[in-house]
């Protein structure tokens, strides 16, 4: 099976036991209420990590008897559309977000209509995902020094996209362009997965995203990853050094995905005790063999239902 392949398996594993975590912090009267269909939007563009996470805790949770669960893609303004539309929505149990780390960072850049502390109920923690900066492999760059080296050459002439603005994946581009002294572009895109296609479609020099976005391009070798953007290498690509090794001290840009329900909807319980129980059986997931989490660096959170806006 190839890597890919389970890497997603090991996402629906993940997404099993989240997706139930979901459900079980609904109480009896708002089961009742969402019995038929529960939206869960996604504020950026289909065929990114935060989309195939959504659709993965979908299916499970309607594999296991739970209410059906339809997935709307929602994306602008950096994601800021779609968490709008959840910050307004009914607090009824009946509409759900999932968001990646943008959503923590978005308030801080600039003036919203809704506040991530204020305006939502945090329900969960999905999974983590390691980063990585990549470029085509028909590309001149093996490593992020000769990348930056050309930059130094070529004011303003590189590039390098990703999901934006103002996600983690900026921030930490603007952190390397400051340190390493380069004039490069940032290229923002509505989700990973047009972001991707710009850069195996040549239109842009770079890309900074997610593993589980990139990983079967890598394989397939349309695409060379140059760095992870994580502070420790990632196992399923041993050789790539981190940003923080190729001369960059203390870099380390993560990627979470959380699940979140507009504010004072009572179906959602932010409660340890019942997802603790729940996340039991994830231990016992996690040693099977086949699941390999550690070689696919896709991280199941198992302070799942520990308040986000504090992990």
């Amino acid at each position: 099976m190839r890597l890919v392949g389970r890497c997603f398996l090991f996402v629906a594993a993940v997404a099993a036991i989240a997706g139930a975590c979901i459900v079980l912090a609904i109480d009896h009267d708002a089961r009742a209420q969402i019995a038929k269909t529960i939206r869960a939007v996604v504020p950026y563009a289909p065929g990114g990590a935060a989309d195939i996470v959504a659709r993965l805790v979908a299916e499970q949770i309607g594999r296991s008897g739970g209410p059906v669960i339809v997935v709307e893609n929602r994306p602008g303004a950096g994601g800021v559309v779609g968490t709008e539309t959840v910050a307004r929505a009914v607090p009824d149990g009946n509409t759900v977000l999932v968001v990646s780390t943008p959503f923590l960072i978005d308030p801080l850049l600039r003036t919203l209509n809704y506040d991530p502390i204020s305006s939502f109920a945090p329900i969960c923690n999905l999974v983590n995902a390691p980063t990585v900066i990549v470029v085509n492999s028909a590309s001149p760059y093996r490593t992020l020094a000769e990348l930056l080296d050309d930059a130094r050459a070529k004011p303003g002439q590189i590039a390098m996209a990703s999901i934006g603005p103002a996600s983690s994946f900026q921030l930490g581009f603007e952190m390397l362009k400051r340190t390493a002294k380069v004039d490069m572009t940032f290229v923002p895109y509505p989700g990973n997965a047009p972001a991707l296609n710009a850069v195996l479609g040549q239109q842009v020099t770079s890309m900074f995203g997610t593993f589980p976005n990139v990983s079967e391009y890598l394989k397939a070798g349309k695409l060379r990853a140059l760095a992870i953007g994580n502070g420790a290498r990632a196992q399923p690509l041993p050789d790539v050094p981190t940003v923080a090794e190729s001369g960059y001290r203390d870099f380390d840009v993560d990627a979470w995905f959380g699940a979140f329900a507009p504010a004072n909807t009572s179906a959602v319980r932010i409660s340890p005790p019942i997802c603790a129980s729940n996340m039991t059986p994830t231990a016992a997931l996690l040693r099977k063999p086949t699941s390999k989490p550690t070689r696919l660096r896709i991280i199941a959170v198992n302070k799942a239902c520990r308040n986000l806006l504090h992990v």
